[in-house]
């Protein structure tokens, strides 16, 4: 029984060695998630995410975890999707009133 299994396993193997084409689907985001990399906008993702790293992360044991709006705001700043991190990251400092630097 146990060679069945074994041998209905090598015969899947070929199919998923198989070396991908150039003219198979890509692996490249979106085009919609796509942006060009602006370096203004990148700063500002990460000026906004240190002030709040430094002022409103949580420290002590029990502390809830990570805040997943700022991990995502992260996220989207690392990905190019720079207005949406940057939106996130001024929301989160307005409410939680730490003052930020304008735009």
């Amino acid at each position: 029984m146990r060679r069945l299994g074994s041998l209905l396993l090598l015969s899947m193997l070929p199919s998923c060695t198989e070396t991908a084409s150039t003219s198979g689907p890509s692996t490249q985001a979106p085009q919609g998630e796509q942006q060009q990399a602006d370096p203004k906008l990148a700063a500002r993702c990460a000026e906004l995410g240190a002030i709040y790293d430094r002022y409103n992360t949580r420290r002590s044991e029990g502390s809830g975890g990570p805040d997943l709006e700022r991990v995502g705001a992260g996220l989207d700043c690392q990905k190019g999707r720079y207005a949406q991190g940057i939106a996130t990251l001024e929301k989160l400092l307005q409410r939680s009133r730490t003052p930020y630097p304008p735009a």
